[in-house]
């Protein structure tokens, strides 16, 4: 099982840039050696923005969608990644009452939007290369781990030599699956009483795809 680092924090944070920067003070005390930070978007945008800065790294962005029922989407299902790595949950499915028919279709235009946002933030650049690197995805926030497992599994198959997730805030029932996916978890937050994410933010408004062009723009990119 992975190790958690972090210091528990009671109190909210402000906003995104709040909760990076306290949570750049964890990882640069790792010292992690040539890491190369990878957000998920968008709202793990802003957050990497603060870490990537903090450890004068390498930003890039990696495509994973939540999979989740048109009628109830708060409720995911599984997750998938840019690169075709798929996450379902059998038990969240079959309560939904989804057939295979219903995951094809609900996978389909999931990826087109997923396809949408990689194309609009890599602005035609290929996917990072990971191989042999040390890498801190960053997400805003935890509550299933299934869209964060998606993306560690993706990396993984492509030959990160180490993955540490770093999470302002991760649900408890996460963090058991994320224990067995990240060589390392890094979060803040464990709430006893998790409802969502949000909740551990005075301001979680959502991330346009400006402001994560903005917070992409200006850092160090890596060549695939």
């Amino acid at each position: 099982m992975s190790p958690v680092h972090g210091s528990i924090r009671l109190s909210p944070f402000r906003d995104r840039r709040q909760a990076g920067r306290l949570l750049a003070d964890e990882l640069a005390a790792m010292k992690p050696f040539d890491p190369l930070v990878i957000a998920l978007p968008r709202g793990g945008v802003p957050v990497a923005r603060e870490i990537a800065d903090r450890l004068q790294a390498p930003l890039e962005v990696f495509g994973v969608r939540k999979l989740a029922h048109p009628d109830r989407p708060e409720i995911g299902f599984g997750a998938i990644a840019e690169d075709g790595t798929r996450l379902v949950d059998p038990e969240a499915a079959r309560v939904l009452g989804l057939r295979n028919g219903d995951l094809e279709r609900i996978t389909a235009r999931e990826v087109t939007e997923l396809r949408r946002r990689i194309d609009l933030y890599r602005d035609g650049r290929p996917a990072p290369e990971v191989r042999d690197r040390t890498v801190v995805i960053v997400d805003d926030g935890v509550a299933t781990g299934l869209t964060d497992a998606a993306a560690i599994r993706a990396i993984r198959h492509q030959g990160a030599r180490r993955i540490i997730l770093a999470v302002p805030v991760c649900s408890a029932t996460a963090m058991e699956l994320l224990h067995e996916s990240a060589d390392t978890v890094v979060t803040l937050r464990i709430p006893a009483n998790f409802r969502g994410v949000g909740d551990s933010y005075l301001d979680f408004s959502q991330v346009s795809d400006e402001e994560v062009l903005d917070a992409l723009a200006g850092t160090a990119r890596v060549a695939a």
